[in-house]
């Protein structure tokens, strides 16, 4: 079996995993497993530069990128940075929610830090909601449905088991089927208890989606020994899309925290390009994003770090 068709196994697995509460709609039949792209034929890469100091770096232009896919250079045909303007892809919002047995001491905090990020983030044209306990539920709202959503958030309560993993695979399986840009922001305490899928298919999966993840992890009730290792798992899965974990202690640090995701999304850069490869054999294909510029070795750059390519039937 190859990877592609493992891969869709997993898929197929984790659908059958998932259930839909009353009013929420019922979870869709497995699609064919989420592949990085943006058009037929043309890859997009989410990028972010930072300086040394970790300041955002704002302003550049597609002369400023090099690509290569697999060590062999590509021309970027599609560019564009900042929030959604009238002529650049739309911005679709992911929020998964925690609402785990876990999360008791924590829940106060997630539904406070959830409805504050989307009263700061209003240029999304939809959010796409799960919350996860031993189940996972998943709905989709529009502009026009903001207070359904809010008060949806405020209703959480928490109970059961922690499907950390098979949420995100949910989500990640959802927003496949989006155009634009993808972001999805994680209010979890990081342990998985009751998942189907396991953190190494994850991460292909995480590797196969065009989503950028941020993660807000919040710790500071788990012992030190499950602290530590929750937090590597949590820093894993933002990395593998170019996204960030961040680790706030109290809902006030939430201020800066938002502050920084906002800041991110508004320097992100979508570089888009046709491969020179068109062999469609659903190959990983490794990306690599530098800089052109004179400045370039004193920029650091965070993407993704490639996609797997389309497979012909």
């Amino acid at each position: 079996m190859s990877r592609t068709e493992r891969l869709a196994t997993y898929a197929l697995a984790l659908a059958s995993s998932v259930s839909a509460v009353a009013g929420a709609r019922s979870a869709a039949p497995a699609r064919q497993i989420p592949v990085f792209k943006g058009g037929v034929d043309v890859v997009n890469v989410g990028v972010t530069v930072t300086d040394r100091k970790g300041n955002l770096v704002t302003g550049l232009t597609a002369a400023d990128f090099d690509v290569t896919e697999d060590g062999r250079q590509q021309k970027v045909t599609y560019f564009a940075s900042g929030l959604p303007a009238s002529d650049g892809p739309e911005l679709h919002l992911g929020l998964l929610l925690d609402v785990s047995e876990s999360m008791g001491d924590d829940i106060r905090f997630t539904r406070t830090a959830a409805i504050k990020f989307l009263n700061t983030l209003t240029t999304a044209v939809d959010v796409t909601v799960v919350d996860f306990d031993t189940q996972v539920r998943l709905s989709r709202y529009g502009q026009s449905e903001f207070a359904r959503l809010i008060e949806r958030i405020r209703q959480q309560k928490t109970q059961g088991d922690t499907a950390l993993y098979d949420a995100i695979g949910l989500y990640l399986d959802e927003a496949s089927s989006q155009s634009g840009r993808k972001i999805m922001l994680l209010y979890t305490d990081g342990g998985d208890t009751r998942s189907a899928l396991k953190l190494g298919p994850l991460m292909d999966l995480l590797k196969a989606s065009d989503a950028t993840i941020y993660v807000i992890g919040e710790l500071e009730h788990q012992s030190a020994a499950a602290r530590g290792s929750q937090r590597l798992i949590l820093q894993q899965i933002a990395d593998a899309t170019g996204g960030q974990a961040f680790f706030p202690i109290d809902v006030k640090s939430l201020d800066a925290v938002y502050d920084r995701v906002l800041a991110e999304i508004r320097a992100q850069y979508i570089v888009g390009y046709q491969s020179t490869n068109a062999v469609m054999d659903g190959g990983w294909r490794k990306v690599d994003v530098r800089m052109t510029r004179k400045d370039g070795r004193d920029l650091r750059v965070r993407a993704r770090k490639g996609y797997y390519a389309l497979k012909r039937p």
